[in-house]
């Protein structure tokens, strides 16, 4: 196999439906372009990782997979409308094949670094493997090696789901790639990490920060 021969694979949500716990970080205006600014920031950072040649987007907005297509990702829409769970199966098994190398990751990691990622995807095993969030019970990044079915298990405690069903823990120091955004506090955690340059940009026309610094894109 070459060094690059993963492809990535984000579930978006409807904007409009996104984030919920992350209301009130922003004005309600602005909540939709705060989501997308971390998808886009996620994406970028996503493609920019020297081991994955595609980027896959499952989603039904439009304005999300206009935006991810303008980075260079590929948006198919959630023909399951089935949620989390199975939206990443199709996407990972379906649309991309189980003959592949498939990393599914969340869409709301804007201090990302690719090197992280890379980092990540070198260790990954021939079969499972997934990263925990920084809280620890949640689930970042879920693997799947050629051959063998992606078995997401994301929602309350997937850490654990994942480790049960036999995917194999990954450990690094990768605070980008562990730091997702639930919460306003998350928000401010990866900002101060060094969130990406449109979190960064949308934040600072707010007024919200002053000092935001993007996210380098390597190491």
């Amino acid at each position: 196999m070459s060094e690059a021969d993963w492809v990535a694979v984000i579930p978006v949500k409807r904007l409009s439906a996104a984030k919920s716990r992350l209301r009130g970080a922003v004005a309600d205006a602005w909540h939709e372009e705060l989501a997308l600014a971390m998808v886009r920031d996620t994406v970028a950072a996503i493609a920019a990782c020297e081991q994955v040649s595609e980027v896959l987007v499952v989603t039904d907005d439009p304005a999300a997979a206009g935006a991810v297509a303008a980075l260079g990702a590929r948006a198919v829409a959630d023909s399951p409308a089935a949620g989390l769970n199975e939206a990443m199966r199709f996407g990972a098994d379906v649309t991309v094949g189980i003959g592949r190398r498939r990393a599914v990751l969340a869409g709301d990691l804007p201090a990302l670094r690719p090197y992280e990622l890379g980092a990540a995807l070198r260790s990954a095993g021939t079969g499972r493997s997934f990263v925990a969030d920084a809280a620890g019970t949640g689930t970042v990044l879920l693997t799947a090696g050629p051959g063998t079915h992606l078995d997401p298990r994301f929602g309350v405690g997937s850490a654990a789901a994942h480790a049960a069903s036999g995917a194999q823990p990954l450990s690094g120091d990768w605070p980008g790639l562990r730091q997702d955004v639930d919460t306003p506090a998350d928000l401010r955690t990866v900002v101060e990490l060094g969130a990406g340059e449109h979190t960064c940009a949308l934040l600072r026309h707010l007024g919200l920060v002053t000092g935001c610094v993007p996210a380098g894109p390597s190491r």
